[in-house]
């Protein structure tokens, strides 16, 4: 959404709304200024959750009526049917898009909201193909386009950048990212001059780090593996890392991946439903492994610590290959699709 925005509002005579209506509503990605940020001016009470709930659906339907937009852009598979809720009755073109693996099937009631409101939106945005073909089976509307992330470039703040025999992963310590198993594989292939950096905290009331913590401490590897919990700045961590590992076996489209290959770095991927397939070729800026193969992952990541010309080579095919997926041409094709005429 920050990238959209931000590539909105280089156009002419166009005014950019951003609205941030749930519980947490912190903008934790820099905005530029031009950017209209609206948000409730009272706090989501959860003790009282269905007055809070029936309240910030007032606020949307107000606050979309007062700005009066040409068309309104959703994200999220949740949220999007809570948008087309408060909008009901109002005329104005809605565009949604899930962000989560396209095979995910929602709780009820939420599953079912989407098979009664998705056909009503304008057009649904789908992140790979495999999401797009899902939908049309799912038959949640007729217009479907698939449009992946825009990834930011990630470029050194530096003249010069001292790489580090650093495998980074880049993703929230829950269960679906398989931490431990990346730790497990790290410790079985680290030659002993290796380190693996995880960048990224706790979410969805996890107590990840703790858990991985303590399987760091029982496998007596302490000294290599760094546990940055959240961070501002992570392209310093992409610059000066050499592999990145990725182990998650749920995904919609991981923007980490394309911001490792940005950095110029070799990938090594679980196969997972959806995306890592979407941005790396087997064989040429990485490898993609089955879920659960560690054998094969243990295999993939071992080569690639010890071949410097490898790594070298199928980082220059990362930059390469992500620039299908840069910022301005993915934004530009949200663009024309959100505007032109049916």
């Amino acid at each position: 959404m920050s990238e959209l925005a931000s590539y909105f509002c280089k156009k002419e005579n166009l005014a950019v709304h951003l609205i941030v209506y749930g519980k947490n509503r912190e903008t934790f990605y820099e905005l530029p200024d031009s950017v209209h940020i609206h948000q409730p001016s009272w706090f989501f009470n959860d003790s009282k959750r269905i007055t809070s709930t029936i309240k910030t659906l007032l606020f949307l339907r107000n606050e979309i009526k007062n700005i009066n937009p040409d068309v309104v852009l959703s994200f999220g598979e949740y949220w999007n049917s809570f948008v087309m809720i408060s909008l009901l009755g109002y005329k104005v073109p809605i565009y949604i898009s899930d962000r989560c693996s396209p095979d995910k099937i929602l709780k009820q009631p939420h599953e079912l909201l989407r098979r009664l409101l998705y056909p009503r939106a304008s057009r649904i945005i789908a992140q790979t193909s495999k999401a797009e073909n899902e939908y049309v089976k799912r038959r949640y509307n007729k217009n479907i386009r698939t449009i992946g992330n825009p990834v930011r470039s990630i470029k050194s703040k530096k003249d010069s950048i001292n790489k580090e025999n650093i495998v980074l992963t880049v993703g929230r310590l829950i269960s679906t990212k398989h931490h431990d198993r990346l730790i497990k594989i790290f410790k079985e292939v680290n030659p002993g001059d290796w380190k693996l950096v995880i960048v990224g905290g706790d979410a969805l009331k996890e107590e990840g780090r703790t858990n991985l913590e303590e399987l760091v401490k029982r496998s007596g590897i302490q000294n290599q593996v760094e546990f940055t919990g959240v961070v501002a700045d992570v392209d310093a961590y992409f610059m000066k890392s050499k592999i990145f590992a990725f182990t998650s076996s749920s995904e919609g489209f991981p923007n980490v991946i394309g911001e490792a290959m940005s950095a110029g770095l070799p990938v090594v991927a679980y196969d997972c439903v959806a995306g890592p397939s979407d941005m790396v070729k087997d064989g040429l800026n990485g490898h993609l492994v089955k879920v659960f193969d560690d054998k094969s992952f243990k295999q993939k990541l071992k080569l690639l610590m010890g071949n410097e010309s490898l790594r070298k080579k199928m980082g220059a095919a990362s930059k390469e290959l992500i620039q299908a997926y840069s910022a301005p041409s993915v934004s530009d094709k949200f663009y024309q699709f959100i505007t032109e005429t049916k």
